[in-house]
């Protein structure tokens, strides 16, 4: 049953677990858990255990602005708001209390999307004996270099992705978040919008999509150190899911993460799955991509 909310790379410490694999799903920026639905229930269909992760203050805590309910964008610009100061600590202590739980009945395969890649490394490193595989669509994976989200994002590989700087709501560094209006009737918003996320979506999809988006994002979580360790993380089985059309995290900053966390490791490397007409929600039909995480549980 998909619920909304490998055996170990060192396996002389795993323990046997039964059942099916059980996916953590970790949702990325101004998203939450519903997010995987299409693919939670393709996994759950296929015999898999699914988590969809919410995030603190993401999904069934979301916070909505109530100016923005009224679209008041003087109001939105100054209303606090209480994810302000979370960060990565809270957001790995989310995922990794969940990889917890679910391991003690089965193998666990944790997936993190977009700003998600953070949480996987993070818990990647805290607890890689309860983790059978990782998988990163196109999601952060920092390194050594570009150990923050910030830096990822501040790349020159990622320089020529749409950046909503031009469309943030008042200032990021007092209300302690980076506030979008997904409710925007504004043309240009909405165009910018959509090139960033799915621009190869039919617009009636792409208004179901920004219907999932909320307003606020903790600026922490884009500024904390998120760099896998080569003796804890560098030993899960990994795979990333490379998105050609990615207007978000650029496919070349998508390579350069890839091949980075490959020279840290060299003897376990990535397995990168290309899909190159995808933009960063992924393809329009998500069948190709249950399809290998279905693979990962082997």
């Amino acid at each position: 049953m998909a619920v909304a909310g490998g055996l170990g790379a060192s396996r002389a410490v795993a323990e046997p677990r039964r059942g099916p694999t059980t996916y953590v799903l970790v949702h990325g920026t101004h998203s939450a858990g519903a997010f995987w639905m299409p693919i939670a229930r393709e996994l759950t269909l296929r015999g898999h255990r699914v988590v969809m992760v919410d995030q603190p203050g993401h999904g069934a805590e979301a916070f909505v602005p109530e100016s923005c309910q009224r679209q008041d964008l003087k109001a939105m610009a100054v209303e606090p708001s209480p994810l302000k100061g979370l960060g990565l600590d809270d957001y790995e202590a989310r995922v990794t209390g969940i990889v917890r739980r679910a391991a003690r009945n089965s193998p666990v395969v944790l997936v993190g999307h977009s700003l998600g890649g953070v949480s996987v490394s993070r818990v990647g490193n805290a607890v890689p004996h309860l983790l059978h595989h990782i998988c990163y669509m196109a999601a952060f994976c920092p390194s050594r270099a570009l150990p923050t989200a910030d830096a990822c994002t501040a790349a020159p590989e990622n320089a020529n992705a749409v950046s909503p700087v031009e469309l943030v709501v008042g200032d990021q560094d007092r209300l302690g978040v980076l506030r979008l209006n997904f409710r925007t009737g504004d043309g240009r918003e909405l165009a910018l919008l959509k090139e960033m996320s799915c621009a190869d979506y039919p617009d009636a999809d792409f208004r179901t999509f920004m219907a999932g988006m909320q307003t606020d994002e903790p600026i922490a979580a884009y500024a904390g150190r998120a760099v896998g360790r080569a003796d804890s993380w560098g030993r899960i089985p990994r795979t990333y899911l490379r998105f050609g059309k990615d207007r978000t995290i650029a496919t070349a900053l998508q390579d350069r993460m890839v091949a980075e966390a490959d020279a840290l490791t060299p003897g376990n490397r990535f397995r990168v799955h290309n899909f190159p007409e995808a933009s960063h929600v992924g393809p329009l039909g998500l069948a190709p991509i249950a399809e290998v995480l279905d693979t990962l549980a082997a």
